[in-house]
């Protein structure tokens, strides 16, 4: 038996499976944290450039010039695109001489819904792989525990006298699959849960703007469309 209970030379001398489940679950933790990373940046960036667009937007600016600033851009925050299909659809119903002001309202609505669901997916990519973790992780540690501990007691069968110092290296190298499960696990779900508020802050605030947007181009539908 092993007496050396120091965390790595109890990742060498566990079974083969043990191994192989830490493995895994250190090549998940890898990736979970590289998309936390990922989604701290990107939702940083559209929370940043909403808050830029909206001051702009209701600075008075023509929404004509606005949209021949925004319309064409691929890099622009989520509320830019938002409004970009809006106008582009209310103003090609425009130029098709469309009377109806309500149809003119309607399919504006529809593709701003329409754009809407599309950031929302992006938004929310990735997050069921951070839930996905959270949820499997401490079960395959557990997985890897279970088959270290009965590894041990085949072991310790062959011994005529069992004690305390026996014991103790063959159980600790098989909760240390545990232990790298919930370490894999916690932050994954704290981040998912931090994320999945931001992202329905962000919800909330493009859903406000499409409502509002939509009543400025009700006022505009017979009109010349100015500012706001």
């Amino acid at each position: 038996m092993n007496n050396d209970l120091s965390i790595v030379s109890l990742i060498l001398h566990a079974s083969f499976v043990v191994q192989l489940v830490i493995a895994a679950l250190l090549l998940v933790s890898v990736a979970s944290w590289t998309v936390i990373f990922g989604k701290l940046i990107s939702l940083r960036r559209v929370k940043d450039g909403n808050e830029a667009f909206e001051q702009e937007f209701w600075s008075g600016k023509n929404l004509n010039e606005l949209f021949n600033t925004v319309g064409n851009r691929k890099d622009g925050a989520p509320l830019e695109r938002i409004f970009a299909s809006g106008m582009r659809e209310f103003l090609k119903l425009r130029e098709k001489r469309i009377s109806d002001a309500t149809a003119m309202l309607d399919a504006s609505r529809r593709a701003m819904r329409a754009s809407f669901q599309r950031e929302l997916d992006a938004m929310e990519s990735n997050l069921s792989f951070l839930a996905s973790v959270g949820s499997v992780s401490p079960y395959i540690g557990l997985f890897g525990t279970i088959w270290g501990i009965m590894h041990a007691f085949v072991g310790l069968s062959n011994l005529t006298q069992v004690t305390l110092a026996t014991v103790a290296p063959g159980i600790a190298e098989a909760l240390v699959a545990t232990a790298i499960g919930l370490f894999a696990a916690i932050p994954a779900v704290l981040a998912f849960n931090r994320f999945a508020r931001q992202i329905d802050r962000s919800a909330i605030t493009l859903e406000t703007f499409i409502e509002e947007f939509s009543n400025i181009l009700q006022r505009n539908a017979g009109a010349p469309v100015q500012g706001h």
